[in-house]
């Protein structure tokens, strides 16, 4: 009588086991958008099925195996679904097509065994993503010319990306690979350091992509920005106008040095001219 008690508590335990279906851990299934996604079943060994019924937010549809080889049958109870379920056989995994934003959601399998009377639950969380496109990069840049530096930030983007994405910058040195998560990289660029370029790469659970490299010095490098040419330059050009200025007024100097020189014996010259000429105008002495 013990015995026989125990093994029906047995059974009840696994009766509750079966109808809750705890313990079972939720499968992760990512999708892509307007493409196909299965949800695999696992089937007990050495069991018969004698239905599958597969619901998300009410049953979706119902799976009867069929008889001596023949294909299962679904019968479709959910309009939404309607035309695009099918069975991957033999496993009666559910094929659904043409997925949309809307078939995201939960989804469970009850399947019931024939020869057990129990059953089993799996369950399912679907995830519905778009193939990304290539990135958008927007790049700002704000120069210090105090300090002599260029502050570039760099902005990356995918049109439509969805729910799920990442963001990484890539940079490459010497042939070693830099990586900076995050979709926004703020650098600083001066003359003379060495130019590098990055490049953004976006993922999700369906597809990665990546831009074109982009270099931050060329942005800094425009006509205002000071670099050592320009710097040289700047120092070269003050340098000969000093210099013009040093000759201009040397030359200067020169000339009115040159007209005084020619000034003075000519008045010397005409002074003694006065003088000669008093002496001639002068009556001389008697001899009377």
């Amino acid at each position: 009588m013990g015995i026989l008690a125990w093994l029906l508590l047995l059974l009840l335990c696994q009766e509750a086991d079966g109808d809750s279906g705890d313990g079972l851990e939720t499968e992760e299934v990512a999708a892509v958008l307007r493409e196909s996604i299965s949800l695999p079943l696992e089937i007990p060994l050495d069991e018969e099925v004698e239905s599958i019924i597969w619901s998300s937010h009410g049953r979706l549809a119902t799976v009867v195996p069929g008889k001596e080889g023949h294909p299962g049958t679904v019968t479709v109870t959910d309009a939404k679904y309607e035309g695009r379920v099918s069975l991957l056989e033999p496993g009666y995994s559910l094929q659904i097509s043409n997925l949309s934003w809307e078939d995201s959601g939960t989804y469970q399998a009850q399947v019931n065994l024939r020869m057990s009377q129990l059953f089993t639950v799996q369950h399912y969380h679907l995830r519905v993503y778009r193939r990304l496109s290539q990135p958008h990069l927007t790049v700002n840049f704000e120069i210090s010319r105090e300090e002599g530096t260029c502050n570039v930030s760099l902005v990356c983007s995918v049109e439509k990306a969805g729910l799920d994405v990442t963001y990484s910058w890539i940079s490459w040195e010497d042939g070693t690979a830099t990586a900076h998560e995050g979709s926004v990289l703020s650098t600083s660029w001066r003359p003379g350091d060495k130019a590098l370029s990055y490049t953004c790469r976006a993922s999700n659970p369906i597809s990665n992509t990546s831009s074109r490299p982009i270099p931050a010095g060329p942005f800094c490098a425009d006509a205002d920005f000071p670099s050592e040419a320009s710097t040289s330059l700047c120092l070269l050009v003050k340098g000969l106008l000093v210099l013009s200025l040093f000759v201009i007024l040397a030359m200067g100097l020169w000339l009115i040095r040159v007209k005084t020189r020619c000034k003075v014996p000519k008045m010397k010259k005409l002074k003694r001219n006065r003088m000669r000429l008093r002496k001639k105008g002068k009556p001389g002495p008697s001899l009377a």
